[in-house]
């Protein structure tokens, strides 16, 4: 079925606050998804990969700094989603790289980082240059790269299926590079490590954007009534948990 951007971010708003997410938290969610969706990076496939999941981050531990210097952080995210937690490393790695020029955050234990474009994309936008990397997959790797040049108003991604492998002890890393000096790029080339490189350029990126806003959403149903029916639970009586996150910050 076809929906309009208005609709898909309403009806993803509402399945992120009734799965537990906290106000602000849930409007970041949702345009993360629609973020990628809108420029043709599959947000909603992802999206549906990750829906089993998204209600059992709040048993897990919030986020935790390894280590941090001026210039370095790492931070364990506990399993959790990118979803409600990556902004927060992007965030870091802006603040350091404005006091210092430059900034490396590693991030692990995160699942969902193609969600990450998004807040990678404000980031740029706020004047920052920033990259980022990651590997994802066991019998086929791939390996992810995306960034954007500071005062930009879209970024380059590109994915390739690589046998350069990272530290498997890694798991689920994100590495995210941030300047207030150096205009980065990123892009995975054909190589003896990586095969089908495909790359998105900024420009391809707003015409897909464009595309979409003349021609609304396709989305299996499935998925569009799996998001309503989650949906549905901000109509029923607060949660006890939902009460408790009212007004916290």
């Amino acid at each position: 079925m076809q929906v309009s951007m208005n609709e898909l971010k309403a009806a993803l708003r509402r399945c992120f606050e009734a799965s537990g997410y906290f106000v602000g938290n849930y409007e970041d969610a949702a345009n993360m998804v629609l973020w990628l969706e809108k420029h043709g990076l599959n947000g909603l496939a992802e999206l549906k990969r990750a829906l089993p999941y998204i209600g059992l981050d709040f048993d897990k531990p919030l986020s935790t700094v390894v280590y941090e210097d001026s210039t370095s952080a790492i931070i364990d995210s506990n399993g959790r989603s990118a979803l409600n937690c990556i902004a927060s490393s992007i965030d870091l790695a802006h603040a350091k790289a404005l006091e210092s020029g430059i900034a490396t955050i590693t991030v692990h234990n995160c699942h969902n980082r193609m969600f990450a474009l998004k807040a990678l994309t404000d980031c740029g936008r706020r004047g920052i240059s920033v990259t980022a990397y990651w590997q994802n997959g066991s019998k086929t790797v791939k390996e992810y790269a995306a960034g954007i040049k500071a005062g930009e108003r879209y970024p380059s991604f590109s994915e390739a299926t690589t046998s350069l492998v990272t530290n498997p002890d890694e798991t689920q890393a994100l590495t995210i590079v941030c300047s207030s000096r150096v205009d980065l790029s990123a892009s995975l080339q054909s190589s003896k490590g990586n095969r089908n490189a495909l790359y998105m350029s900024p420009e391809q990126l707003a015409d897909n954007k464009e595309y979409i806003i003349d021609h609304g959403i396709n989305i299996d149903d499935a998925l569009w009534n799996d998001i309503n029916r989650l949906g549905a639970g901000i109509l029923v009586e607060n949660s006890e948990r939902s009460r408790q996150g009212a007004g916290s910050k």
